[in-house]
């Protein structure tokens, strides 16, 4: 019988020490893919927390103090909340602009995203020339909001503007529409309206995933094409219309550009284009009172996500998939 040689191990004595396991190459390339992956993404990271995220927090910080740009850091004192009991109690500025903004914003998207949808209609059906006419219509929005765009606006609804000029045709008599305080805010939003491009093509895409066998059933039942718009194609597009509202709806609230340029950044004639925007611009760089105009953005940024918040908390009841899942 084979007697073993190993000592055997006795009760209180140290358990051997494992041996280390060496990663094997499977694991080492998973982690040099992982460290490729952070090194790639470090300059957003960078960026996000330099240009966003750092930005964000201190005007946060900066909505409690006065600070007013010129002063020196060790100026900066800390108010509380002075800033916001003064924006909702003692700047009649602010309530203006917060009733021209809301009025830009109700009227100027709806009817963007239904030139859109119109325009898209229209344009979905395959003809001769088609491709140039998506381009033409699609070419405002390649401008933005830029400023030589605000500047031709404002040349054309001038009192010697274009539009004035083409009334004349039929002998109407114009006036110098941006500087009316009763049709200012409307021609900026028609040049909202104007610059549909982009919910256009969203709004083609969406037309082109719609099956054709739904007309067709459709068809048979004897739906009219009203009865097709309203029974197939506003369900199967209302994924589409929903993402089209909250980006335009944003995209509304944050209107700068025009109305700065149109008004000369004094929200003229008569505030009658005083956007919210606009009036933080003036408050932090007309009137250097930063603090203050952190303030307001912080409230509008607020208010944005509360409406955003709406936005998807409502969609459940009249945004359908094609999967059949709300």
């Amino acid at each position: 019988m084979a007697v073993s040689t190993a000592a055997e191990p006795r009760p209180g004595d140290a358990a051997p020490a494992a041996t280390p396991r060496r990663p094997t190459r499977a694991g080492r390339r998973h982690r040099a893919e992982g460290v490729a992956g952070y090194v790639f993404l470090s300059p957003w990271l960078i960026g996000l927390m330099a240009i966003t995220a750092f930005p964000m927090l201190f005007s946060l910080y900066l909505s409690f103090t006065n600070y007013d740009v010129l002063s020196s850091w060790d100026a900066i004192e800390w108010i509380g909340l002075e800033n916001y009991r003064r924006m909702f109690g003692e700047d009649p500025a602010y309530w203006h602009a917060v009733t021209v903004t809301l009025t830009y914003a109700l009227i100027a998207v709806p009817l963007k995203l239904a030139a859109a949808l119109g325009v898209a209609l229209l344009l979905n059906r395959e003809r001769r020339g088609v491709g140039l006419f998506r381009s033409l219509f699609y070419l405002p929005s390649l401008l933005g909001g830029s400023v030589a765009l605000a500047l031709v606006w404002r040349a054309m609804f001038g009192g010697d503007g274009a539009f004035n000029s083409f009334l004349g045709l039929f002998g109407i008599q114009g006036e110098a529409w941006v500087n009316d305080p009763q049709w200012a805010l409307e021609t900026l939003m028609v040049l909202a309206v104007w610059q549909f491009g982009a919910p256009m093509v969203i709004f083609l895409a969406g037309l082109k995933q719609v099956p054709t066998e739904l007309y067709e059933a459709a068809s048979v039942d004897g739906a009219g094409r009203f009865r097709q718009f309203w029974n197939v194609t506003l369900p199967m597009l209302s994924p589409v219309i929903f993402f089209n509202l909250v980006l335009e709806t944003i995209n509304g609230f944050q209107g700068f550009t025009s109305a700065y340029v149109i008004s000369n950044g004094t929200g003229g004639p008569v505030y009658s284009t005083l956007l919210y925007t606009l009036h933080i611009y003036d408050q932090g760089f007309g009137e250097f009172r930063m603090g203050y105009a952190s303030a307001l953005s912080w409230v509008f940024l607020l208010a944005i996500a509360v409406i955003t918040v709406i936005f998807f908390s409502t969609g459940r009841f009249w945004v359908h998939y094609s999967d059949g899942d709300d």
